[in-house]
């Protein structure tokens, strides 16, 4: 994993007559820092930017909302029809949504074209469910009927109880959903069609696959400071570098949280 992200690094940092000589491998060669001054001076890169932040923030919430109440619904021995409604969880495991059937409701609910379609339709998970769902079931009972007993509400218990200790398994769902959020584009693809709302993912592909690397700039002004392959390096390593950010600040939790909730004695 780290191998592939070093070259790009020493790609996007070299010089041009060294990339185009195919001799630029795990160390830059020439200092070059035209590419960075090209991608912080693009208006596009920092809209789609905001984009992906955006949507993997507020889905990402949306996300741990629906995704703890009905996991702690589900863990709890007094609802109804329980059983019926966690067997129709689980077999969304084997029969996934087409995307045509999936394509028509956003379009018949008017999400089409909005940031909506890109955190709703995705927000629960099987998933993240029975991880939490497990976790949920793990806590004491003990602590639940104390707080039934003190007069407590199953909306209470849920808000003042379980999610303060759930708070690792929290952090797990937060972390998968967020960066699956973060690397989702085939959504925007089909959803959006305003490129002012195109996220960040959607921009490198665009870049990386369909040769798309200047925004303002003309190509002999690209060509006289660096090459195109030096332009998809850098811009790679600026949607990567949020996520990798985030990622070491949440292990801790992810990792108790991944333990905690997918096991039980």
């Amino acid at each position: 994993m780290v191998a592939p992200m070093i070259h790009l690094l020493a790609v996007s940092f070299s010089s041009t007559e060294f990339v185009n000589a195919k001799q630029v491998y795990f160390w830059p060669r020439g200092l070059n820092f035209q590419v960075y001054d090209s991608i912080f001076q693009q208006k596009k890169l920092w809209k789609s930017l905001g984009v992906s932040v955006y949507i993997t923030a507020l889905g990402t919430l949306i996300a741990l909302f629906f995704t703890s109440t009905i996991a702690y619904a589900l863990s709890r021995p007094q609802m109804p029809a329980r059983k019926l409604i966690l067997r129709a969880v689980v077999l969304t495991f084997v029969f996934s949504v087409p995307l045509i059937p999936s394509y028509l409701l956003v379009r018949t609910l008017q999400m089409d074209n909005t940031l909506w379609a890109l955190m709703i339709p995705g927000a629960l998970g099987a998933f993240n469910i029975i991880i939490m769902k497990t976790f949920f079931q793990g806590l004491s009972a003990e602590l639940f009927d104390a707080a039934q007993m003190d007069g407590c509400s199953e909306y209470g218990i849920f808000a003042r109880i379980a999610i303060p200790l759930s708070m690792p398994v929290i952090a797990t769902i937060a972390l998968f959903h967020a960066v699956g959020q973060w690397n989702s584009y085939f959504s925007a693809l089909i959803y959006i069609r305003t490129k002012d709302m195109y996220p960040l993912q959607v921009l490198l592909r665009n870049m990386v696959m369909e040769g798309q690397v200047q925004d303002s700039m003309s190509a002999s002004e690209m060509a006289s400071s660096f090459t195109p392959e030096q332009m998809k390096a850098g811009v790679v390593l600026f949607a990567t570098l949020p996520i990798v950010v985030v990622y070491p600040l949440l292990q801790r939790h992810f990792v108790k949280g991944a333990m905690l909730g997918s096991l039980k004695e």
